[in-house]
């Protein structure tokens, strides 16, 4: 229950399938959440797109949601604080009118206009050696030559909708555009431009756009916003904004942070080697770090964190609870001309119910998750997904473990490539995100990853929680040193010895069938 003299943010995690928004106290403690889903658009050759408007409508409904309930008195809400999908681009006017729809995270139409300002006489993975050499001394990281980061969208845009590009007068990251629909202020969070390859990040106090950078990725320096850091103040909530809410006029919008950053906080693992793995539409596994580094071999770098002075381990892989979307609405609930009755609304459990009858294994099926290419370990657009070995005794159970076992496949292969990366064991793993509500996933993970995992209370909640701890710093109710204290464990799941014998077993199988198959997904899917 709220208590008499809390005081409340209005948090906000807009991620790809939606926005989940929430009152949390300033102490983490989250009072009341609502979710509305939004639609994807995918497009051919690689195309992914959403409708900002759709974003704005879709918060201000959650948001009126929450406040219809009137579990606290509007008067003591004190800030808004928004986290979003990351490495997504909004093209708007002057006015802040977006002039396109948003191309995000999923979108690699940008590939080969990311290859040309990358390109030089003598290759390092495919980047001039000059230019990756620029990129890692002074981002600490390099464009994904996939097209699926910011700077490849602007380059899209400015190479196929060359109208639009001489239009806009800032490119946005979701959560930019977010906030400037609600401060009218046009700025961007040291976090959140990184993916744009522009900033010299050397000195993690003072993160500025760099002129090399900018010649290199041929984007005009005034079509990008002011840069702030994640904790601090934009700006007050617009007037008639806070009037159509019935907020205080003083209520403060905070900077926040994407989603990877926002997750790290929530999660409670804010010291330096604190592991959590994210399971949502998409995954990633992360933890803090007192370096910058980078390893272009597998897509991982130390970014700027959203606490301020502060790397991460930068990394994601595309598709993770996406793969039990596309189970649900692709074979086992596709809208044609065989389906029969409507998708139960509790369809998740049923899978899990699903999965937990098939022993450790699925039956020697293995999936993999690669539905939309992938970015880490691996860099490939072209890579995709399947089921292997199936018999004349698969089941839609085995199907249904097999898929929960494949992501955490990948999320181990991952796993691997992190613990070189800080060259040390991560012994034991924070779960949050929709996919660590799973009692039955989060065993899983534990086998297959032969690690202790933690599931946080309230997984699915973690983004808001990052996102409103943000906001309690920056208002001064707390520090970050306080947040792993605010965070609580549910369960503890630890590995069974027989079955990583297993995963084991079929973890190297897992790896073959990328390394054997890799050259024929290029031919299939290369457009």
């Amino acid at each position: 229950m709220p208590e008499k003299n809390d005081k409340y943010i209005l948090a906000v995690d807009l991620g790809t399938s939606g926005p989940k928004s929430a009152l949390v106290s300033t102490a983490g403690k989250v009072i009341e959440s609502a979710f509305i889903e939004n639609d994807l658009f995918l497009l051919p050759d690689g195309g992914a797109e959403q409708d900002p408007d759709q974003w704005w409508e879709t918060i201000l409904e959650t948001f009126k949601i929450l406040l219809n309930k009137k579990r606290v008195p509007p008067e003591d809400i004190i800030a808004v604080s928004c986290s979003t999908q990351w490495s997504g681009t909004v093209a708007v006017d002057r006015n802040g009118n977006h002039l396109t729809n948003a191309l995000i995270w999923l979108d690699s139409r940008g590939s080969q206009h990311v290859k040309e300002i990358s390109d030089g006489f003598v290759k390092v993975e495919g980047y001039g050696i000059s230019k990756i050499a620029r990129w890692l001394r002074l981002t600490g990281g390099a464009p994904s030559l996939s097209g699926k980061d910011s700077i490849a969208h602007i380059l899209y845009i400015k190479n196929k909708q060359p109208d639009i590009y001489r239009k806009t007068y800032k490119f946005l990251e979701p959560k930019d555009y977010i906030n400037l629909r609600l401060t009218g202020k046009f700025a961007a969070s040291f976090d959140s431009i990184t993916l744009h390859w522009v900033t010299d990040n050397r000195n993690i106090n003072n993160i500025t756009y760099n002129d090399q950078l900018l010649r290199m990725s041929t984007i005009e320096k005034e079509k990008l916003p002011e840069l702030k850091q994640a904790t601090d103040i934009l700006g007050p909530l617009k007037q008639e904004l806070a009037e159509e809410l019935g907020l205080r006029p003083d209520v403060e919008v905070i900077m926040g942070t994407p989603d990877v950053q926002a997750a790290a906080i929530g999660s409670g693992g804010v010291a330096d080697y604190d592991a959590h793995f994210y399971i949502g539409t998409s995954s990633w596994l992360t933890c803090h770090v007192p370096f910058k580094k980078t390893d272009i071999f597998r897509g991982i770098a130390s970014l700027p964190s959203a606490i301020p002075g502060r790397y991460f381990v930068a990394n994601e892989q595309e598709t993770a609870g996406a793969c039990l979307t596309f189970l649900r609405d692709n074979i086992f609930f596709h809208k044609d001309d065989l389906l029969v009755g409507q998708c139960p609304s509790n369809v998740y459990q049923i899978f899990d119910a699903m999965a937990d009858k098939i022993a450790p294994g699925s039956g020697g099926i293995i999936f993999t998750p690669w539905l939309y290419g992938e970015r880490t370990p691996l860099d490939d657009k072209y890579v995709r997904g399947g089921f292997f070995n199936q018999s004349l005794e698969t089941t839609r159970e085995h199907m249904v473990r097999a898929v929960l076992e494949g992501v955490a496949f990948n999320g181990r292969w991952l796993l691997e490539s992190v613990e070189k990366f800080v060259k040390r064991r991560l012994d034991t793993v924070r779960m949050i995100g929709g996919g660590a509500a799973s009692d039955v996933w989060c065993q899983i993970y534990a086998d297959v990853f032969n690690r202790e995992i933690l599931q946080i209370k309230q997984p699915i909640l973690a983004n808001v929680r990052g996102a409103a701890f943000l906001a309690s710093v920056a208002m001064g109710y707390m520090n970050f040193d306080d947040v792993a204290d605010a965070v609580e464990v549910g369960k503890m799941y630890s590995p069974n010895p027989e079955h990583i014998v297993i995963y084991d077993r079929m973890f190297k199988e897992f790896k073959n069938i990328y390394k054997r198959n890799r050259r024929a997904y290029a031919r299939l899917n290369r457009v």
